[in-house]
């Protein structure tokens, strides 16, 4: 007589779920663990007559009894981890028990609060992984928000303390794509990128910001006996609205505008429906004049963006000199 595999698949399914429990719950135990060990030591610290020397003699005394026993858990970096993690978080009111202690330690090495609590926002939000949180804290994704958004309207839209209104406060510019594992040294026409977006479409999605969801890769569209090719459609529940990508190997052009504007056109005519708002569509090129974009867009323009794109992590100065550049626009524009 067979067993029955729809039992089979029950019992597989308890078992997982039982695992999984299990494993969150030893996380959220060592969390615990490790901030009642950061209070003990500040708290001691405190009763210190000079706190700086006393402080080194704390943690390295406790490191010499502990580590023999229990490992590198209790080194003198581990216990100063542990200390931090108590001052960033005084209160166990503000600890998530979605977040291990690999989220925390990523947490840690953030010093300006505004952007941590950007971070704990979007991961909460989002249900990010420890990885994913990571990645999102060495691609910058707060700095290349406040590229084009002012700190306060960033932290609300990631807070859900208000709905983006605009598409430029959760798509970001430079868009980076470093989890396509391409190499530095090939040139890739446009059909290899986006073949490799959609073998990445997960990570994509989330580069691209919140509430996007794939729709069609080469999306065909027929006006009048000529036939064109979007190269990638989504739709996003935040912004209620299609948002179109088109992918350029180049430094973009107006033509390449012109072409995108055409199909944005065509999706606002003929595809979205009346209750659903205005077709959005991203430019994604290697390099862009901006005074190009803004000639050839209309001045109210809220439906292209042009977004560079980069397939490597970019550098604290990069980031910097992004930033000074944004500024030096802003001068011109109110001098």
């Amino acid at each position: 007589m067979e067993l029955n595999k729809s039992i089979i698949r029950q019992i597989q399914a308890i078992i997982s779920t039982a695992r999984e429990k299990a494993i969150r719950s030893v996380d959220t135990e060592r969390v615990l663990m490790y901030w009642e060990i950061g209070r003990v030591i500040f708290e001691e610290e405190q009763h210190g007559k000079d706190r700086a020397e006393y402080g080194k003699f704390l943690i390295k005394s406790i490191s010499k009894e502990f580590q023999p026993q229990l490992g590198t858990g209790f080194s003198v970096r581990q216990l100063e981890r542990y200390r931090q993690f108590y001052r960033m978080f005084p209160n166990t009111s503000a600890l998530r028990t979605q977040f291990s202690w690999t989220h925390y330690k990523t947490l840690l090495s953030i010093d300006n609060q505004d952007k941590r609590a950007f971070y704990i926002a979007e991961t909460v939000k989002n249900n990010w992984t420890a990885r994913q949180l990571e990645r999102q804290v060495n691609s910058q994704l707060f700095e290349r928000l406040l590229l084009s958004n002012d700190v306060q309207s960033v932290l609300a839209v990631a807070r859900e303390e208000k709905l983006p209104s605009d598409a430029k406060e959760i798509i970001k510019d430079p868009i980076v794509l470093e989890f396509l594992g391409l190499k530095r040294e090939a040139a890739y026409y446009e059909k290899d990128i986006e073949k490799a977006i959609i073998s990445h479409i997960h990570d994509f999605i989330l580069e691209l910001g919140n509430g996007f969801a794939f729709v069609a890769r080469q999306k065909r569209l027929h006006i009048e006996g000529d036939e064109f090719f979007v190269d990638l459609v989504f739709f996003n529940r935040l912004l209620q609205c299609f948002v179109l990508v088109e992918i350029k190997t180049g430094k973009l052009t107006h033509q390449d505008i012109g072409q995108l504007q055409m199909y944005v056109n065509y999706y606002d005519r003929f595809e979205k429906q009346d209750f659903e708002n205005s077709t959005i569509g991203i430019l994604l090129c290697t390099d862009k004049n901006d005074a190009v974009v803004k000639i050839t867009l209309p001045e109210n323009n809220k439906t292209i963006i042009a977004s560079k794109y980069q397939l490597y992590l970019p550098s604290e100065q990069q980031l910097i000199e992004e930033v000074k550049k944004e500024i030096e626009k802003l001068d011109q524009l109110t001098s």
